[in-house]
């Protein structure tokens, strides 16, 4: 367990595959690319997808093949309410997901507690500094940087989440993982590691849904890294 924060700590920069659906083939399309994490999702409306997730029973048949296929540590976002994430929380750890993802209102007491996963918490646009600073103090493991307004969504990378990021990164101790808010290009990942990002997690804004899509997504942002690490 812990393999993802591992890879955050040690430098390597991950690749993180946010499917926009629970499909083995969505899965083996982002390992086979070059994806170092995958990440799953149950019990919400996925945002840029517009996905209905179900709950753990409803998508176990699916997860657990992804599982079963995987080639490095899988994520999952356990819901958008507390109760929710709470109940599907040992079902997570007793399958082997590597971490749990959860905005910080989403995320229980227990959640934070809970041993055998990590946790990947985050902020969101209407987070106060202070706010996303203490995450590092009530066990929060990872911070996702999701501090874009929604209806940015899809909007180019530009100074301003730069600084974002970068302030971010001055304010926690927390490794910092930017998810695809915005439409990043495989070209700007040596902006955000310079900013003091330590991950990337591409998703629906930039892959598209398909397999074929994500697979040429996936490629593309892994050979920007691979470059970037060379020069590191």
């Amino acid at each position: 367990m812990d393999l993802f924060k591992q890879f955050l700590l040690e430098g390597r920069f991950p690749l993180v595959m946010s499917l926009p659906r629970n499909d083995p083939a969505l899965a083996r399309a982002g390992w086979e690319n070059g994806a170092d994490v995958v990440k799953v999702h149950i019990n919400v409306t996925h945002r840029a997808s517009q996905t209905l997730f179900g709950s753990f029973d409803d998508e176990r048949g699916a997860l657990e093949a992804m599982l079963s296929d995987a080639k490095g540590p899988m994520g999952i976002v356990l819901g958008a309410e507390c109760a929710e994430a709470e109940h599907a929380l040992p079902m997570a750890i007793a399958c082997g997901f590597d971490f749990l993802s959860l905005y910080g209102h989403h995320t229980a007491p227990s959640v934070l507690s809970a041993g055998g996963i990590s946790k990947m918490i985050a902020p969101d646009y209407t987070w106060a500094d202070w706010e996303v600073a203490g995450l590092q103090e009530v066990g929060a493991d990872i911070l996702e940087a999701s501090v874009m307004h929604p209806d940015s969504y899809g909007q180019p990378l530009s100074a301003r989440e730069l600084i974002r990021y970068r302030h971010l990164s001055q304010s926690t101790r927390l490794p910092i993982v930017v998810p695809t808010q915005r439409a990043i290009r495989p070209d700007e990942v040596v902006a955000l590691r310079e900013c003091g990002a330590k991950g990337l997690m591409i998703g629906a804004v930039v892959t598209g849904e398909d397999a074929q899509s994500i697979g040429r997504a996936v490629a593309a942002f892994r050979a920007s890294i691979d470059e970037m690490r060379k020069h590191a």
